[in-house]
């Protein structure tokens, strides 16, 4: 008789452990990757956006963009960092407190007062190694320099990522937008120049604008700007 009690208790443990078991699976869903699109590609951007990680379309594609998110999700929360998010990504983002996150905050009109994170290095990186590449590094470190001042300043969008992929009317600020050369990967040295600017390096002041003179005139900035300095092929002005 005992025996059987024992074994009856036995298999109600068994039962509810299988059912938590799948009541948890089924909070996380499928594991989410590179090209995957659907609704809970949707739910994982809209969280990673409202956290901080994701500034794009919220589309339900499983991109490059939303693949790097994860991958900051990861760096920032220990998590294995493979772009792909698992059980164990999807129970850390999802069990947390659903509320805007303050992953750096912006005081606009000082030269250093964001708390960049891995994602903003990330592209400001890529920006410099569009526009750069073939400069010397004084001159990535300019380009990074003029993406800050325009953070900090109110006539332009206060992310790196947002003035990066600033339109005028239908024209991107930044040639390597309309060309895709913003997508290449940056190389270690523009990575290094971008995090020497994000550290206070500045080169040209409070520069906000630059052009090459060899394949623009920028007639505009000519005439209502002032000239600071010329680095490599770049001039820049404020």
């Amino acid at each position: 008789m005992k025996k059987k009690n024992i074994l009856a208790i036995t298999l109600i443990f068994v039962l509810l452990f299988l059912s938590t078991t799948g009541v948890a699976a089924s909070e996380t869903g499928r594991t989410l990757k590179y090209a995957d699109r659907g609704e809970d590609v949707v739910k994982l951007q809209q969280t990673l956006n409202q956290m901080g990680y994701y500034n794009y379309y919220i589309d339900g594609i499983y991109g490059k963009i939303t693949e790097r998110a994860v991958i900051n999700f990861q760096i920032d929360h220990n998590i294995r960092i493979d772009g792909i998010a698992g059980t164990q990504t999807q129970s850390t983002l999802y069990s947390i407190p659903n509320t805007i996150s303050s992953r750096g905050t912006t005081t606009r009109g000082t030269a250093t007062t964001k708390n960049y994170d891995s994602n903003d290095i990330y592209w400001l990186a890529r920006i410099i190694h569009a526009e750069a590449q073939a400069e010397p590094y004084e001159g990535k470190v300019a380009i990074g320099n003029v993406i800050l001042n325009r953070v900090n300043s109110s006539a332009f969008p206060n992310t790196i990522y947002n003035v990066i992929f600033e339109y005028y009317g239908n024209i991107p600020q930044f040639s390597p937008v309309a060309d895709g050369t913003i997508y290449n990967t940056p190389s270690p040295e523009s990575i290094q120049a971008a995090k020497d600017a994000i550290n206070g390096a500045r080169p040209v002041g409070n520069a906000t604008y630059f052009f090459n003179p060899n394949k623009a005139a920028g007639s505009w900035i000519v005439k209502n700007k002032a000239y600071v300095t010329r680095i490599g092929r770049h001039v820049f002005y404020q």
